[in-house]
């Protein structure tokens, strides 16, 4: 397993980021729709015809980052007057404005004496006539996606003023086989779909409900099995090593990693009724948190650890509810038609992002944690499962658009704009978003 993940896990060293100038150009992300932005990008030039290759690999990828953002439109490099020599020259930028560019993107890749090689980029504001700043990066010559995720972060973040989203990886369950007797095993990808791996086999165990560790190094899940109680798992990307955390009869819904990674929740049944636990990883000390003869499930705490959410029926109908990290101050936040379910916590601490079925119809939504602000993203047969970019812009969910068809990865971002399908070697189900890689 460590040998199948090298190429993800291997990093990328930072030569330098100049201090970018005062844009002219700028994106408002927080508006209910943004015209995409004409961007530029043309072939990143080779050192030599040896990286001539992974050059115009680097540039597919970051045209196809920027593009499915939604934020970005990329131009079609036969519309290009000026072809570039080099990135150290200022561009021509008439010619970019002549055909409506607003930024251009402009790169190198260097070979370097021991095997790796260097990218170089410059990012220019075709309008203001300017640099707004540059990146440099050596890796591995295999590692030349993730290069490329990173330029394109560098892109975004420089323009939104939000960190970038694309080099992360995304989890979820892969599921084979007909649609009685699933084969779901667990599965790791980056998070556009290349570069799929799986982590199980699926001969032993159904999976549900992966979840990343706040590190990225560790992913929990519910593993379920034909003949015993279903179990919590604990599994080290880095080693390929699993470890069982508990077996608890009639667990329900996913466990998850506190924002610290010192614990995880999760819902457990006692005496009858579901209610919700965290486990201090390095006692094992299990402490519920709830009582209640309702069932409190899924429970997601805020980023700064100091609340969590989860879904109670203790109203009559499911609905989200958020309670003090110790147990204490249990409010409801919903009270909409319909059931309320999977709550997850926004890494930016400012939504909860929540699963809502409604006569017959399955909407993903976010609301404010004190309950005001309620919006419903997407609609469909069945949508579920949310989980948030780590930069709280964007969320992945999975679909089934009609009974019996096919269950899909989607992401839509949080104006309710841009939804898209996320390729996957499989159906897939129940999503979770990595961190940013280190």
């Amino acid at each position: 397993m460590r040998e199948l993940l090298t190429g993800l896990l291997a990093g990328l060293a930072l030569l330098g980021a100049a201090a970018p100038a005062k844009a002219q150009v700028e994106i408002d992300i927080t508006r209910g729709r943004t015209d995409p932005l004409p961007v530029a990008v043309p072939d990143y030039l080779a050192g030599s015809a040896e990286v001539s290759e992974v050059a115009g690999q680097i540039t597919e990828v970051i045209e196809a980052d920027l593009e499915r953002s939604g934020l970005f439109a990329p131009i079609d490099e036969r519309a290009f007057i000026q072809q570039l020599d080099s990135i150290n020259v200022k561009p021509r930028f008439a010619d970019w404005r002549a055909i409506n560019a607003r930024v251009l993107v402009a790169g190198e890749v260097e070979p370097l004496a021991d095997g790796r090689v260097q990218v170089n980029t410059r990012l220019w504001d075709v309008t203001g006539n300017q640099q707004l700043g540059s990146i440099a990066f050596k890796t591995p010559r295999e590692n030349w996606r993730r290069a490329a995720h990173k330029v394109a972060d560098f892109v975004y973040s420089q323009l939104t003023g939000e960190e970038g989203y694309f080099d992360t990886r995304v989890v979820f369950v892969a599921e084979t086989g007909p649609k009685e007797d699933r084969t779901k095993r667990l599965m790791i990808m980056d998070q556009d779909g290349a570069n799929p791996q799986a982590l199980t086999d699926g001969l032993n165990y159904d999976v549900l409900t992966p979840r990343f560790s706040p590190a990225g190094q560790q992913i929990t899940y519910l593993a379920l099995f034909e003949n015993r109680p279903a179990q919590v798992y604990l599994f080290n990307i880095e080693t390929g090593e699993q470890e069982a955390l508990g077996t608890y009869r009639g667990m329900t819904f996913a466990p998850r990693f506190s924002p610290d990674g010192e614990s995880v929740l999760f819902a457990v049944e006692q005496n009858g009724n579901s209610d919700v636990a965290v486990m201090d990883l390095r006692t094992r000390r299990l402490r519920t948190l709830t009582d209640n003869p309702a069932i409190d499930t899924s429970p997601s705490m805020s980023p700064d650890g100091g609340q969590i959410t989860f879904a109670s029926d203790r109203g009559g109908s499911q609905q989200i509810y958020v309670m003090d990290a110790d147990g204490t101050n249990q409010r409801r936040i919903t009270f909409g038609d319909g059931t309320y379910g999977t709550p997850v916590w926004s890494p930016r601490g400012d939504l909860i992002a929540f699963t809502r079925q409604y006569k017959s119809r399955f909407y993903i939504g976010v609301v404010r944690p004190d309950g005001t602000g309620e919006r419903l993203l997407t609609e469909s047969y069945l949508d579920e499962g949310p989980t948030w970019s780590p930069n709280g812009r964007v969320l992945m969910f999975h679909r089934e658009e009609r009974p019996g068809g096919p269950v899909s990865l989607y992401s839509i971002d949080l104006t309710g704009q841009n939804l898209r399908p996320v390729e996957t070697p499989t159906e897939a189900s129940d999503p979770a978003w990595s961190p940013p890689l280190k």
